[in-house]
């Protein structure tokens, strides 16, 4: 493709930045800006990419501490089913780049995977650090196309208006000092509205508004909640000093909606101080979420024992006790941990607690409500953002052509488990081919102009 005259050099200094233009702009060094910087750079064209915080891929990094977890190995279509409502949009961004093209690209990094026992797909080392560093240096230093400049500590103020030459943006510079930016095409890839502190703030929401884009209001999810325990808020003191944190391993929580959507599956279920979280209940959030806004309240069963069917539990739970205590009994003949056990005892009865059939039911299918989600800033991800109605399939603004949004800023969201991530690389990626033949068409006006 051909060059800008005006494009920056990637070894200009900032200062030049502020009076130049460049083919695209890149706002925001998460995986989806990444990913839409590597598109375009490997057309050749020159592409700037800023961002707010010290260094690009913070949330990215953090995510990846416990093990990094790249995609899902199930089969593609029934990937393709894990994105609730938006699962044809997300479909065709995933045709483009999906699981197994994820652990391609990850390879050419020279990082190897490897599929865990859940299906999940890791890195060999399981760490994200190492594979972030061979992505930028991949970027920094291409054997094609161009490298990409990186301009971190600069954060947009919202100002973006149509000039000739295309889009002009505003930055705020460390030293305070304002930086203009003029761009034939822009790539936001502003992240959602959780973990604030590493980059994603959603303040962007009001200024894309400004440039016609229908935003829907973020809400947290992949999140926690709070309970309800006989109308009261919250655990016990005594469940919350003495279990709080602690999981309950391999149980099953199942939910249906006044919708008649379902919920069933086993996982990892963790007790919080004042409610729950984990992997188990992050999967079922959007569900709970959405109960939660509509009622006030939601309410799902907890399996402590999902491996037993319930007239082995009865079996166990009437035989005679010989002197031992109840919690004994529960540790004993169920494999009860001492979390489970207090969940019991905070949520039923002395009756129930002392029937064995009924406490033998409760223990196949424990109630627990919930009644609000934790803040958005603590949740992994965010739902809501740019309204895919309001782009174009390569994820243009319909108002505003030559803007292109990606990541989790979109209006999507997905559980954890590779889905996540692999859909923003997606998103990244069907932005930049966007942008790249944006320009191919405004070149090919020109000429003929």
């Amino acid at each position: 493709m051909n060059q800008n005259p005006n494009a920056i050099d990637s070894r200009n200094s900032d200062e030049e930045v502020r009076r130049n233009a460049c083919d695209v702009l890149v706002v925001g060094g998460g995986p989806a800006g990444l990913m839409a910087a590597e598109v375009l750079s490997g057309e050749g064209l020159a592409v700037h990419l800023f961002d707010a915080m010290p260094t690009v891929g913070r949330k990215f990094l953090l995510a990846g501490i416990g093990g990094l977890n790249l995609t899902h190995a199930e089969s593609f279509s029934e990937f393709c089913t894990r994105f609730g409502e938006r699962s044809p949009e997300c479909s065709s961004w995933l045709e483009r780049f999906g699981p197994a093209e994820v652990r391609a690209w990850a390879h050419a990094l020279g990082i190897d995977t490897f599929v865990g026992s859940s299906q999940r797909v890791f890195p060999t080392d399981m760490k994200a650090a190492p594979l972030l560093r061979a992505w930028l240096h991949r970027l920094r230093h291409p054997v094609d196309g161009r490298a990409v400049a990186f301009h971190m500590r600069r954060r947009w103020t919202g100002h973006c208006r149509a000039v000739a030459g295309g889009w002009e943006l505003e930055f705020t510079a460390p030293d305070e000092q304002t930086e203009r930016v003029v761009a034939q095409a822009v790539v936001f890839a502003l992240g959602g509205g959780s973990w604030a502190r590493l980059g994603s703030d959603g303040a962007w929401q009001d200024w894309l508004k400004a440039q016609g884009a229908d935003v829907i209001p973020l809400r947290p999810a992949n999140c926690g909640f709070e309970v309800e325990v006989r109308q009261r808020r919250g655990w016990s003191d005594y469940l919350a000093s003495r279990h709080a944190g602690e999981p309950l391993k391999n149980v099953g929580l199942s939910f249906g909606d006044d919708r008649g959507r379902q919920f069933a599956r086993k996982g990892e279920f963790v007790l919080t101080a004042s409610g729950v979280e984990g992997s188990l209940v992050y999967a079922a959030s959007a569900l709970l979420r959405d109960e939660v806004e509509r009622h006030g309240r939601a309410t799902f069963e907890l399996d402590l024992r999902p491996d037993l069917s319930l007239e082995r539990v009865q079996a166990e739970l009437t035989k005679p006790r010989r002197g031992k205590s109840l919690g004994n009994v529960l540790k004993a003949r169920l494999g009860l941990s001492g979390a489970a056990i207090a969940l019991l005892h905070e949520l039923l009865e002395r009756p129930t607690l002392d029937d064995p059939l009924r406490l033998a039911a409760r223990v196949k299918g424990l109630a627990i409500t919930v009644v609000a989600a934790r803040p958005l800033d603590e949740a992994i991800s965010s739902a809501g953002g740019v309204a895919l109605e309001a782009l174009t399939p390569d994820l243009m603004l319909r108002e505003a052509p030559g803007l292109f949004c990606a990541g989790e800023m979109l209006d999507w969201e997905a559980p954890t488990g590779g889905y996540l991530l692999t859909a923003c690389l997606a998103s990244g990626r069907v932005a930049g081919e966007g942008a790249r033949d944006f320009l191919s068409r405004s070149l090919s006006r020109n000429e003929i102009d």
